[in-house]
């Protein structure tokens, strides 16, 4: 997103920075910090802090050009007065494990942040132009990558309840308890609503989302030969869950459709971390999915992150097909056991499955492609 600025708008550019997992090209007079996702690091913090520096020292008469991804919510993070950068981390990371969804998290996270709930934005000494990539089903801009730029509606009450939901209030670190509790109780101001006037200058808007990887990956397809199937409904939900449900509707749709087909779907599942393996969630789908292709006959699922990295993996997904479970057990690996334990990405590379495109520079969340001969 950054190289294309630059191209569009060469000289203009005065300053700015990137703040990205990796640098992948020359960035002229922007700087670059490392951040980190799916837990925040420090580079984060560091590119955080620097965002709310350039904003708030933008000329009256420039524009703030903010650029956002999904994954942003991690890569630049601030915490707010009276936390620590490792309270936000363990926040997330239990909220993570506890299968929290992107909305339950984000809630949380604009609630515990300097530059979340349209906070960067409010700061800002110019009018603000956000280009947004949405990862988060339904492309609701306040809250992907948490709405730098973008009002929010969530309250303090909200994320109060969200940590009750998952865990209890007890679990999480002090700091974040007690800054909750003051800020429901008014003690401390809530993020910037609808109608702030600090907000009158800033307009965000979505340009690219789950949609154009679909069709994309449709498009595609029927290049290759096949009959094509789109599943617009997103995948959502507990991924070994969800790869059930989505193999019955692929059933359905194949029992009626033209082959070769291709059946392409995206969305966002979550996981539960019961376990104390390794993997993310398109390995858990995958991994479920392999268990339940029986009803729909000889296909090949797959099941990816747009953004290449899948968890805290070095892979972007995975690959099954009416196989795997066979050449799982003459491995003596048993699927249900990898499941359970939530060790998907170890039950994939013993099979040469895994998915590696390496980071991809974008995120539109997750897509799934279905083929059947």
């Amino acid at each position: 997103m950054a190289s294309a600025a630059l191209r569009v708008l060469g000289d203009r550019v005065r300053c700015g920075v990137v703040v990205a997992p990796t640098q992948s090209t020359d960035l002229g007079p922007l700087e670059f910090i490392a951040g980190g996702h799916p837990i925040p690091s420090s580079g984060s913090e560091r590119g955080g802090r620097r965002a709310l520096e350039i904003a708030r020292e933008a000329d009256p008469d420039s524009v703030l050009l903010v650029l956002i991804s999904g994954g942003a919510s991690a890569l630049m993070a601030v915490p707010a007065d009276g936390l620590v950068l490792d309270d936000k981390r363990r926040t997330t990371d239990m909220l993570l494990r506890a299968g929290a969804d992107i909305h339950a998290l984000n809630t949380v996270r604009k609630h515990l942040s300097a530059v979340k709930g349209g906070r960067l934005a409010a700061a800002a000494g110019a009018p603000s132009q956000a280009l947004a990539i949405s990862d988060v089903v339904g492309d609701d801009p306040s809250v992907i990558a948490s709405g730098p730029t973008v009002a929010d509606r969530s309250t303090f009450e909200d994320a109060h309840a969200i940590l009750h939901q998952f865990g209890g209030l007890e679990s999480f670190p002090t700091a974040v308890a007690a800054r909750l509790e003051r800020g429901r109780t008014g003690a401390i101001p809530d993020t910037p609503k609808p109608g702030d006037p600090r907000l009158a200058r800033a307009e965000t808007r979505v340009i690219g989302s789950r949609a154009e990887a679909m069709h994309g990956a449709a498009g595609e397809a029927r290049r290759r030969g096949y009959h094509v199937h789109v599943i617009e409904q997103p995948v959502v939900g507990f991924a070994r869950d969800a790869a059930g449900s989505h193999l019955r509707a692929v059933g359905e749709i194949a029992a009626r459709a033209a082959r070769p087909l291709c059946i392409v779907s995206s969305g966002e599942t979550t996981v539960r971390v019961l376990g104390s393996g390794r993997g993310g969630r398109n390995q858990e789908f995958a991994l479920a999915a392999a268990e339940s292709l029986g009803p729909v006959g000889s296909a090949v699922v797959a099941s990816v992150g747009t953004d290449g990295i899948d968890g805290p993996t070095d892979a972007a997904g995975a690959i099954v097909d009416s196989q795997t479970t066979a050449r799982a057990e003459q491995k003596g690996l048993a699927a249900s056991r990898f499941l359970g334990d939530n060790d998907s990405y170890a039950f994939f590379e013993a099979l040469d499955d895994l998915i590696r495109t390496g980071p991809t520079g974008t995120n539109v969340g997750d897509l799934q492609i279905v083929l059947l001969a």
